[in-house]
């Protein structure tokens, strides 16, 4: 019963077509567009309708939701960020699409619904979307040092400029991409995309460029000088592509015969002294290289201990030479000590002596009852003697007199000084 109504409801809608068709109408600017995966897509649009009418909704229908929905745009509707209506109610009835993808594709249909009518275009635009390729111009084989190959980006929607990128980085711009006399620097995964837009990056060629055995070099463990009955090592190492998986050893002077053939050559407690110089070749599918040579030193033991020996007695004649030294400085010290005069601290004054004036009467006068005026007066000196003498500790200490200034004090008595005085003696 529902179907029957919707093909009268057809039915109507065709014969208003007819009848009514005048000034209803939706034209696109292109019918089938082509669109890259991840880019934006612009349908072009416009639409017609009798003058009098006012548009007061519009639709966007995918594939078969033109009539009833759901609709992937309407204006009653919230707006989606990738279905956007860039047309107005007017006359630009304009749609974007962004970053199709392929559950986009298919047939699109502009419907308008006015105050008394509604409108669905008979014709639909057609979305195709198609992924970025990029392809090698030799196919799928490896590729070896010196060969030349050509990159291309398939674009099977328009001419839009095109980048290529590796690892990642942006390299150059164009739709084929050359690479000449290549070498180990152009391995690598290689992709393009349209020029701006990341999104339409296609998906990547990785380039592996095979190369012969490179770098190869020699290293010896402990070390290139060892003792007699050391273990030594020798490790052969090589960059090549396919990696290194052949080595073998030669000794310097006999090319001819190999010593080895693994990736390290080992010595078992050497023993015999002397030099020798060893190499390794290292090879892959595409070639092969020789080492430089490293030297092997085993050290001779008779020669190690006389140095040794030479050493010693170098060592001890500096050592005796130096305690002789010492011993004669010492020696020499002492001796001076000897030598040298006690210290005797005193002052050496010669005598400070003070003189001191005594007034002293006339023997003939009467001492006492003179009269000044009468009164005979001389001179009579006295004389102090102060001197400073340090005994030795012992004396000082069995002294009782002994005192810090050795003062020698003179008593003068008039006696005395009369007795000078008269030249007698008391």
């Amino acid at each position: 019963m529902r179907i029957e109504s919707r093909n009268l409801t057809w039915t109507l809608m065709l014969l208003s077509g007819v009848f009514c068709s005048s000034g209803w109408d939706v034209i696109y600017g292109q019918q089938r567009i082509c669109a890259v995966k991840g880019s934006s897509v612009v349908i072009v649009c416009s639409f017609s309708y009798p003058v009098g009418e006012k548009v007061t909704t519009i639709m966007w229908g995918h594939d078969t939701n033109f009539f009833e929905g759901p609709f992937v745009y309407e204006s009653k509707s919230e707006k989606s960020s990738k279905f956007q209506y860039i047309g107005d109610y007017v006359k630009n009835c304009s749609f974007q699409i962004n970053k199709v993808n392929h559950t986009d594709q298919g047939n699109y249909k502009f419907r308008f619904i006015t105050v008394t009518n509604k409108w669905t275009s008979t014709a639909a635009a057609t979305l195709e979307i198609h992924d970025l390729k990029a392809e090698k111009s030799n196919g799928n084989g490896p590729m070896k040092e010196g060969d030349s190959l050509n990159l291309t980006c398939v674009n099977n929607c328009n001419n839009s400029a095109v980048s290529w990128y590796k690892d990642g980085n942006a390299i150059v711009e164009g739709s084929t991409l050359h690479l000449l006399n290549i070498s180990s620097i152009n391995s690598g995964t290689y992709s393009c995309s349209l020029t701006g837009l990341s999104e339409t990056t296609s998906g990547g060629i990785n380039i592996d460029v095979e190369y012969g055995p490179k770098n190869t070099s020699v290293s010896v463990r402990p070390s290139m000088e060892v003792e007699p009955g050391s273990n030594v090592t020798l490790s052969c190492s090589s960059d090549g592509n396919p990696p290194v998986n052949n080595y073998t050893w030669f000794k310097m002077g006999d090319s001819s015969t190999s010593v080895g053939a693994e990736h390290e050559l080992h010595f078992m407690k050497v023993s015999a002294a002397g030099v020798e110089g060893y190499y390794c070749r290292a090879a892959n599918k595409h070639g092969s290289q020789n080492s430089s040579t490293v030297t092997l030193t085993v050290k001779d033991n008779s020669s190690h201990g006389t140095s040794r020996r030479n050493t010693y007695i170098v060592s001890t004649f500096v050592a005796i030479f130096v305690l002789l030294i010492v011993t004669i400085a010492i020696a020499v010290r002492r001796l001076n000590k000897k030598k040298r005069t006690p210290e005797t601290d005193y002052e050496d004054c010669n005598q400070r002596i003070v003189y001191s004036n005594w007034p002293m009467l006339d023997n003939n006068q009467p001492q006492e009852g003179a009269q000044c005026g009468e009164e005979r007066r001389e001179i009579v000196y006295a004389a102090i003697d102060f001197t400073k003498k340090r005994e030795p500790n012992m004396e000082q200490q069995m002294d009782p007199h002994n005192y810090d200034d050795d003062v020698v004090y003179r008593t003068v008595n008039r006696a005395n000084v009369f007795s000078f005085l008269s030249g007698t003696d008391s």
